[in-house]
Formats: structure tokens, sequence, C-alpha cells
């Protein structure tokens, strides 16, 4: 016998073949609400998306873009003349190019030129004007010369503050007010243009580094090298005052190529010379730094209308630069994008490297046009743990693509756990490791009636016993066994491990204030020899020794947003083995900036990256003519030694060598007596990408890494539908169990509904 298909009505008649009629009734309701929920379920699983939780349209993932984070807050500017904030430097220097970079993958760091024909060799005068050999002794040049060849073809992405109208006339340079208020980018405007980078620029640039209108924070440290400066200076905030009293507003523009500098010459469109007093061998390396970018007049008159300003729309959100990249979309506190310069013809990807770098696979894009990416897209994550389940789940290329710290969390997880090992590498997360020249410190604020300098010779001796015994109560060791998981090295100095001036036996690796050695060992002074320095400088057991006061000190931290109270109550116990009381004042990173800017600060929490790699570039940190509040500089502190600042002047004129070497021991001694800073701890550094970013080679100084990055977007997309496949179980039960109610509200019916069909019982009797 032959056996045909049966149609889902004849499984209904079949199961409903009964002399019941209410019986009936409920056996075929019952059974096509089965399958009506059987039909719903099949519907939603074939039109159902192959991923649910993606946070924005998934074709994107398949586009040339470059997805990442940014934590807690937009950069508090992009000016390259004012930003000097890790967090920005993304921006900076993907959009700003100054004459010259670091190589990005060669090793030890080598400067390449950026924008100029060539890194130009400095030629040095005495101080009759004669030309010297370029091995004359440091003492006999007086001046060195900087000639700087702009490469010919830059021009500047497109941009409204480069429009002109048929007339050749500024297009929107002078905006009616009505029109101003509507602007949130300057892309709301119609129209953009452009022009060739100039020498011009670049002298612009430089000037502003003295402006009173910017207030860089490097005008302290160059003020002492380039030629004219401080005279300079003083002409402009003489001009400025006269302006603000005549009536000129904060945006006014200021033509500062009005005013002669000495050091800074533009000889003609596409030459620069700059001079600078003595010889100085760390000068080079800031014309790698935005500093010296260049900025067109035409972006300062841009900008310069209050009524942009009044929405945000200035030089600390909107950049105008040569770069791979321009600014697309800035919506402060909440997403940022890059997108590539349209204009930029003069970046190629590098042919050479360290010797494993093609094994790597870092040589194989090697001479194609930059960028590799056509956006790169940061949105805000304020929490640690959305952050991380997004980048697991492939809609991060990385973390945060700016920092090389970011992989070292999930490294020590993967150590502690099996289970993530084997996610992580399930998925093929890169997690490469490089040397960071950097330092995390808690500092005292020199200016401080309490923890400061002091104002006499017996006040400054008291307050050097009181920061010496907080450096021996301090216990970094501690700090870095329980929160940064045994991935770090405390500091004895400033200069970090890899660069010169840093060995293994010398004062770097030991500071005789806060350490003593045992049997070769070093070990941290024991508690009991904090307590006597505290006593001699009249806080023993924490109380004033007259009064009996307790010692309440203030401690400036900077990531309040990211709810940090477990490290913060570590600090707290730390003073408390003294006596002394720590009151915890945290606030984001712009409000703790401004803090410090005004000196207001007691004592605080921050690090330092190398900017170049040099000793100096630490040392300076504690140069007085640096003091972030007297001179707008990077000396946090704001410490003076005049012993230290004459050390510091001569170390460097030299060349690396044992003079100079000589030179870095005495100061940081200098720096282990007077303790302005706990040197705290010498950061490890590991970067995080997804298996499809290509090219990554992460690295504490090569700030422009941005243009060099590549994905694989096919990829992406294809790893984002395997791991984010929607989980169906959950709608099958759904399903089922509405059948099941509707099932058993049916039979309730039925039951009813017999009740009320079948007939009497007849009694025998009739009536």
């Amino acid at each position: 016998m032959t056996q045909g298909r049966r149609s889902i009505s004849d499984y209904a008649s079949a199961l409903t073949a009964k002399t019941d009629p209410a019986h009936s009734l409920f056996s075929r309701r019952a059974v096509w609400a089965a399958a009506a929920a059987v039909l719903v379920f099949a519907a939603l699983l074939f039109t159902l998306p192959d991923v649910t939780n993606n946070p924005r349209p998934l074709a994107e993932y398949g586009e040339k873009t470059l997805f990442t984070a940014f934590g807690g807050r937009s950069p508090r500017t992009l000016d390259p003349q004012r930003s000097y904030s890790s967090d920005e430097t993304a921006y900076t220097y993907s959009i700003y190019e100054p004459p010259y970079q670091y190589a990005y993958l060669k090793r030890p760091y080598e400067l390449e030129p950026r924008t100029v024909e060539k890194v130009a060799e400095p030629k040095y005068f005495d101080k009759s004007g004669k030309e010297l050999p370029a091995d004359a002794d440091p003492e006999a040049v007086a001046e060195s010369r900087y000639v700087l060849k702009i490469r010919r073809g830059i021009f500047y992405a497109p941009h409204p503050a480069f429009a002109k109208d048929e007339k050749g006339a500024f297009r929107y340079h002078h905006l009616d007010a009505d029109l101003a208020a509507r602007v949130r980018s300057p892309f709301d405007l119609p129209e953009a243009g452009t022009r060739e980078l100039t020498a011009a620029d670049y002298a612009n640039g430089i000037r502003r580094i003295a402006s009173p209108q910017v207030v860089s924070p490097i005008y302290g440290t160059m003020s002492s090298r380039i030629v004219g400066f401080p005279d300079f200076k003083k002409r402009l905030d003489a001009k400025w005052r006269a302006m603000r009293e005549a009536g000129a507003s904060e945006e006014t523009f200021f033509d500062l190529m009005a005013e002669p500098l000495e050091g800074v010459q533009v000889i003609d469109d596409h030459t620069l010379e700059i001079r600078i007093h003595g010889k100085d061998p760390q000068f080079a390396y800031w014309l790698a730094m935005t500093f010296f970018a260049p900025m067109p007049q035409e972006a300062e008159r841009f900008y310069a209308q209050a009524g942009l300003r009044a929405n945000n729309v200035s030089l600390d959100t909107w950049p105008v630069g040569t770069g791979a990249f321009r600014m697309q979309t800035f919506r402060e506190n909440r997403l940022h994008v890059l997108e590539r310069n349209p204009l930029y013809m003069h970046g190629f990807y590098p042919c050479t490297g360290e010797p494993d770098d093609e094994k790597k696979g870092l040589l194989k894009d090697c001479g194609k046009p930059l960028p590799l990416v056509d956006r790169v897209v940061f949105e805000v994550e304020k929490e640690a743990m959305p952050l991380q389940s997004k980048f697991l789940a492939g809609y991060y290329d990385s973390p945060f693509i700016d920092r090389v710290d970011t992989g070292l969390g999930y490294l020590v997880a993967m150590d502690d756990d099996p289970d993530k090992a084997a996610l992580y590498g399930g998925r093929g997360l890169q997690f490469p490791k490089t040397v960071m020249a950097g330092l995390w410190y808690l500092g005292f604020n020199w200016l401080d009636p309490v923890v400061g300098g002091g104002s006499t010779p017996e006040e400054a001796e008291r307050h050097r016993a009181l920061r010496q015994a907080i450096s021996i109560a301090v216990d970094w060791e501690e700090n870095i066994a329980i929160f940064q998981k045994n991935q770090g090295m405390p500091a004895h100095g400033p200069i970090p491990p890899g660069l010169f001036g840093w060995r293994a036996d010398g004062p770097e690796a030991f500071n005789p204030v806060v350490y003593e050695k045992h049997n070769q060992q070093v070990i941290r002074k024991p508690i009991e020899r904090a307590k006597e320095l505290l006593a001699k400088a009249g806080w023993p057991d924490g109380r004033n020794a007259q009064t009996g006061e307790p010692l309440v000190l203030f401690f400036d931290y900077q990531n309040a947003a990211q709810g940090s109270s477990a490290y913060l109550e570590w600090y707290q116990r730390q003073f408390k083995k003294l006596g002394i009381q720590l009151e915890i004042r945290a606030t984001d990173y712009n409000r703790f900036q401004e803090k410090m800017s005004k000196g207001a600060a007691q004592i605080f929490f921050w690090g330092w990256n190398a900017d170049y790699p040099d000793a100096e570039n630490f040392l300076f940190l504690f140069y007085g003519p640096n003091g972030k509040v007297a001179h707008e500089g990077e000396n946090a502190a704001n410490y003076e030694n005049p012993a230290f600042d004459q050390a510091f002047r001569e170390m460097r004129l030299l060349e690396d060598g044992p003079q100079k070497a000589a030179l870095i021991d005495r100061m940081v001694e200098i720096l282990q007596q007077d303790a302005p800073i706990l040197f705290g701890y010498f950061p490890p550094a590991a970067a995080a990408y997804q298996s499809w970013v290509e090219n990554a080679k992460p690295s504490g100084l090569v700030q422009n890494a941005l243009q060099y990055y590549d994905v694989d977007a096919d990829l992406r997309l294809a790893k984002i539908r395997e791991w984010n496949r929607p989980v169906l179980w959950p709608l099958a039960v759904l399903a089922l169990g509405i059948g099941l109610l509707v099932w058993g509200a049916l039979a309730v019916l039925a039951r009813r509904q017999a009740r009320r069909l079948r007939p009497l019982k007849s009694n025998g009797r009739s009536r």
C-alpha cells in the first residue's frame, strides 16, 4: 500500500473524527491554534535579522571604517598650539602636520620628514655671527639655525574658511548674526575652499605659542629657546591689552604676523628659518609635535566670529589642517568622526622597519597611498562593561585606538581565567606589547603653604621632611600588585627604562630617601622612619606639634567619572599610616586640568608620556622656568631649585655621553632629596585590536598612527554575524507556551460547551 502526503487539514480531520460535537470543536480549534503558533515561529525564523544587537546599521561594518571609543568627555581642545593631553593626540596628529614625524615602523625611533623635503641639519654660529663646524664646542655655539624647505603641492582639506566668492573675497569671514547662530558645524555652510600650505602658515603657528589669546602650555619651554621670543611676547601682551581696553572681545582676530619675530623668518613661500639660542640637540624633536603645526590665518579669521564661538564652533572642536583626515562630525561627549581628507596626496605607507616586521605582515602595504581607511568613528563609552561587551562582539576594532595600555586588562584576565583565555584566543584578539616611555606619579604643589617649597629655609626643611615621610608611606609595590596586577615597575626617579640616563646601578634604580638595601635587596624603609620624618616636620602622629590639630591634606584625582572608589580609599589608607587625613577631591579630566593650570591643587595624581625619546623630556617637568602657574609650562608641581635648574641648562646642550649622564645623575639625586613628587611607577604597555585590524604597531611616541591602520571589513562583518547570531530557542519556547495557553483555554471552553449541549437525564415520570 502506498502512502501519500497529508496536509495539515487531513490531520485535523482525522484527529477530530469523533461523535462528540463539543470534543470535535475543541480538537479542531486546538490543532489550528498549535499550527498557527508553529507558523508564527517559522515566520519569525525567516524574517528575523541575522544580527539584532548591532549599535549601528550592520552595513557600516562592511565599509573601510575604523570603530573605536573614547571615555567620559570630548577632548578639551584640538587647537594644535594648546593641545597637550594624550586624549587629544589621535585627532590633532591625524589632522595637523608638523614638519617632522617619527618613522612608523622603525625602532629605535627615527625622525623623518612629513611636510618638508628633508630633516634639516642645524647650522651653528658664535656670538659674532661666524658659522661654526658641526662638532663645535657647545659652549661656543651662540645660535643654531634650522632652514625648513616646505614641500610643494600640499593642500588644506576643504573648509569654508577658504571659500571665496566670484570677486575673490572670502565668503564666510563676515557672517551675519542670524546665520552664525544657526551654524553647528563649519560644514553647515554650503561651500568650501582650499589653498596650498606655505611657510607663513608655520610661522603663524609658532607665533601662536606666545599669543596671550592662545595660552600655549609650552611657551615657558620655548621662551628660552627661540631667539627673540620673550620680547615678542611682551609686545603681543601689550598690544592685546590695548585691544581689549578698546573693546575687543576674546574672539577678536589677532594678527600675529604683523609683529616681527627675529627667531622665525619666512624666506619665501616654501622656506622657513628658525633660530634658537645655543646648541639644543632636543629641538628637532619639537618639530615633530603639533605645537609646530601650521595655522592658516584664514582659519583664525573664520573662527574669530562670536556667533560661531557661542555654538562651540572653533579650533577647539573643528581643526583645519593638511593631514590625512579631517573632522567630519563633532557631537560633544557623544560622537567624533574623522573622514579621509580628499586632498591628501603626499603620504605613503613605509617600506622599511624592524627586521621581523615583514614576517608580521607589517610591510605588505608598502608604498600604498595613505590613509588606508576612509573613516575613523569614536563613540563615547562611559562604563567599562559595555565597552568590553561591544569589543568582544566585534563592534569596536579597538577599545581605545589612541592608547597602548588597553590590552593589559585582557592579558591579566587570560592569565587568571582559562575560559577567558580560550574566548580571547578563539576570537583571534591581538594584544601586542610595546615599551612605554611614561611615568605615573603623585605630585605636591610647590606653591602650597603646607606641602610646598616653603618661604624660609627652616620651613623648607620641615616641608621636605613631610614630603619624604609620605614618600616612604605610600607603598607603590602594593599598588602595582593590587591595581596593576603586577603589570608595572616601581620608579626610583623620573626617567623610564630604555632612555639614556636610566641605569640599573645608577640613581634611577635606587632612591636612598625611600628605600634601603639589605643583603643586596632593595626594600622600602620601615614606616617608623617615615614617622620620625613626620615628627621632624612638626606633625608627630599626624597632629600639629603646637596646637594638636590633625593634619588634613587634599588630594585631587582626575578620574571621577570612572568610579575608582577602591583606588582612592587605598590612598587614604597609605596616608593614615602616618595619622594624616586625606580628603579626596575627584573631578573629570577637563576640570582637573583647569585646577592644575591655576595651582589650585595641593596633592595630585598625574602621568607623563614621552613626547620624544630623551631624558630631557622628563627632567623638564621639574625645570623652574617651565612652571605651570607662573610660566604656563608642564612643570605641574611648580617645583623650583636653582641647583637643578643650572644642571638642566647644562645637560640639555649635550649629546648622549658621560658628561650628560653625570648631570642626569645629579638632577635625579636632587629630586630624590626634595621629593616634589612621589615617583610612582613606570607603566607597561599592551594595546588591544581585533584580528581584522592590520598594520597595528603600538607606540607611545608615534601619534599619527591612524593613517597606517587598515581593516579587513569583509572579515569583520562575517565575524560580527558569527558572534552575534540571535538566540532563537526562547522564541520557540514562547511559541509553544502560547500554543499551550490557547489549548488550555479552548479545553475549558469545550468542557463548558459540552455541559450545555449534554441532554437532561429523565427521571421516568412525565408531566
